[in-house]
């Protein structure tokens, strides 16, 4: 290495015999600031361990002590490929040629149990991939009337539901859904119609349409899924029976002056409730 009190050599000779030239020598690298979107980075990363299910809107909510904004959020977690933890399968993509109906429900007062049912799917994350989930629920009451899960999205374990809600609470006046395939499908069109039920079905990209069923999978994920982490189809099921039973019996709702679903439901008809299978 270059001495630079060596007595003999200059620092040009010693250049020459190291073979490197008195620029290289002299030059000096510039300091490079550090880029401030890596602590937030950090930040986000931190988030997302706990809550992979937050997009940026709810990150940034969480990260509002460090003074940043929505946009600078979704700037870096686009940059660095981070999104929400979602399965890329559209669960309400309509089955292809299926037959349109119209969405009933606007501007309808809903006041009596079986008025109106509806049904929605969504999917829950296990240790071997997704899952998806299906419950079919009275509107007046907000009580689950029937649900069932499966590793596929084929239309059976919608129709399977539906069968089990009309053997144990008869038949509603209306049955909303969204234009999922399964909702669209022969198989499930041809129980509501060989009962009489009238089809309603939400306008495509209109979750608000079937609002009461988006309320529940919230209270669902945020109140159980997300706490407890099942890992198997077995723990998944015993958890779902679990909560539904809490949901309808013991949960008190705000939306219902502090009422169960339960009590709401058959607080209208002049018969005692049924025992249900589990």
């Amino acid at each position: 290495m270059v001495e630079t009190d060596h007595p003999e050599l200059s620092i040009v000779q010693q250049c020459t015999i190291l073979g490197i030239s008195r620029s290289s020598y002299y030059y000096k690298p510039k300091e490079v600031a550090e880029d401030p979107d890596l602590a937030i980075l950090e930040a986000i990363l931190e988030v997302l361990k706990e809550r992979p299910f937050y997009g940026y809107r709810r990150i940034a909510r969480e990260l509002a002590c460090r003074d940043v904004t929505r946009k600078q959020i979704r700037r870096i977690m686009k940059k660095a490929g981070l999104r929400a933890l979602y399965p890329g399968l559209q669960l309400s993509k309509p089955a292809k040629g299926s037959k349109k109906y119209p969405y009933l429900l606007k501007g309808m007062n809903i006041w009596l149990p079986n008025q109106v049912w509806a049904s929605d799917i969504t999917y829950i994350k296990l240790s071997g991939g997704y899952v998806y989930l299906v419950t079919i629920i009275d509107l007046y009451s907000r009580k689950i009337l029937s649900w069932r899960v499966s590793n596929t999205m084929d239309a059976q374990f919608c129709v399977s539901a539906l069968e089990e809600a009309l053997a144990h609470y008869g038949v509603p006046s209306i049955f909303n859904t969204d234009q999922g395939s399964q909702f669209t499908s022969d198989a499930f069109v041809s129980v509501l119609e060989s009962q009489g039920i009238q089809i309603s079905m939400d306008g495509v990209n209109r979750a608000l349409d079937n609002i009461f069923v988006e309320r529940f999978w919230r209270s669902l994920k945020y109140e159980d899924i997300y706490l407890r982490d099942y890992r198997t189809m077995t723990e998944l099921k015993d958890g779902l029976a679990r909560y539904l039973k809490f949901y309808n019996s013991e949960r008190f709702h705000q939306s219902l002056e502090y009422e169960t679903p339960d009590t709401i439901y058959w607080s209208k008809f002049p018969i005692r409730e049924p025992k249900v299978a589990a």
